[in-house]
């Protein structure tokens, strides 16, 4: 049978073109597509956010491992919906309003793929509107990101446009970014904050009663 370790240590190892092929393989003896993603692809991911939280992986590295992961998606994906293999939850993610900064909103996107979320990329600059269309269409969590403090007050303006739109109540708030803390994120009222992008997806799995 395909070894599922060697795929988890391709990601790790940010070696996209072998995972690429070992996935290929597996799928070849009939390795269910789950399998293929739980314990190889997600993880391989996991180890790379523990090494991310413990300082013995920075950006460039995770860049890399994401990198090897969508490799193994971009297989899959097609044959997950096919399987039965359902994503733990939908999160729309963007950085708000009058900011343009995405290398980390970017990161955090592809950590929660790796962590097997459906991720909706809504970009940078993004309006009020756009958050709370998101959370409509079915969105459990949302994800906020600043990295200038003069647009830190945005995220606020999101959760006050998610009440007024009546689905406060249906989608979790977490929010990111250099310049917020936990307690800028009780302030305004937030559901959970995300110190770095390893972490948000502990705390996204923690939202929706999942064990990380």
């Amino acid at each position: 049978m395909a070894d599922l370790q060697k795929i988890a240590d391709g990601v790790i190892n940010g070696k996209a073109a072998e995972v690429k092929s070992l996935v290929e393989s597996a799928l070849k003896e009939g390795v269910p597509v789950a399998d293929i993603l739980n314990k190889g692809l997600i993880a391989g991911m996991d180890v790379v956010g523990a090494k991310f939280r413990a300082n013995e992986f920075y950006v460039p590295e995770v860049l890399i491992a994401a990198r090897a992961m969508q490799a193994g998606m971009d297989i899959l994906q097609p044959l997950l919906s096919k399987s039965g293999v359902k994503p733990l939850a939908k999160v729309a993610i963007g950085t708000v309003k009058g900011d343009l900064h995405d290398i980390g909103k970017n990161l955090v996107v592809m950590m929660l793929k790796g962590g097997g979320f459906e991720v909706i990329d809504l970009g940078i600059d993004v309006p009020e509107e756009k958050f709370v269309n998101a959370a409509k269409e079915g969105a459990r969590i949302i994800g906020l990101s600043a990295l200038l403090t003069t647009t830190m007050p945005a995220m606020k303006n999101v959760i006050e446009a998610l009440k007024e739109a009546g689905v406060r109540d249906q989608t979790k708030v977490m929010i990111g970014g250099a310049p917020i803390t936990q307690s800028y994120a009780e302030e305004i009222g937030a559901d959970a904050y995300g110190e770095d992008a390893a972490t948000a997806v502990i705390k996204a799995k923690e939202l929706i009663g999942v064990k990380a």
